[in-house]
């Protein structure tokens, strides 16, 4: 159970830490959203293409760090390994659908028609990784709630963890704050 609580407790550390990557890319997933929920534009244009590129960039900032990376978070041990594995997860679906998007954008808009063509009809698998990735990461906050009840709470972790940084991290990571809205709309081969 000490092993469990220590893991835990740096996949915690970890996400406080992330949480301004995290949080600047959610907005730059945001304002590009309304760009690629429906589909591409026939021809992206610069506005687009701004937001599309910065949501790109931030989501390829935030990479894995700490306990998150693949080869540290499979030593850990209790509910501190699945967060790791979830927030890894995250981060690698969000950064790749971005950057797909981002190519896909580039080949409707400069490329020959067949890359067009076949850019859009596949664009939406990277839109809904986006979307899949968001509400994942939305969902850490109600775990880190619950493992952190489970594993003893305040009374167990005293100030090597707090209820107030659990708390903020059950904020941070939460349906309001990570969560897109509306889901996409875009069918395959559209």
């Amino acid at each position: 159970m000490q092993l469990e609580r220590a893991d835990f407790a740096d996949v915690c550390r970890t996400l406080i830490g992330a949480e301004p990557s995290v949080r600047s890319d959610v907005a730059a997933t945001k304002a590009a959203w309304r760009y690629v929920l429906d589909g591409l534009p026939p021809r992206p244009g610069p506005i687009s293409r701004a937001a599309i590129r910065t949501a790109s960039e931030r989501a390829a900032a935030i990479g894995t760090p700490g306990v998150t990376g693949e080869r540290i978070s499979a030593e850990l041990t209790g509910p501190g390994s699945g967060l790791a594995s979830e927030f890894h997860s995250f981060s690698l679906l969000d950064a790749r659908g971005w950057q797909m998007i981002d190519a896909a954008a580039e080949q409707i808009a400069h490329g020959p028609p067949v890359a067009a063509r076949f850019a859009r009809a596949n664009v939406g698998i990277y839109v809904e990784s986006v979307y899949d990735s968001h509400f994942s990461v939305a969902q850490i906050g109600k775990k880190v709630l619950a493992d952190y009840r489970k594993l003893g709470g305040p009374a167990a972790f005293g100030a090597s963890l707090t209820q107030g940084e659990i708390d903020a991290l059950a904020h941070t990571y939460s349906e309001p704050n990570d969560r897109l809205y509306p889901h996409e709309l875009i069918k395959l081969g559209s």
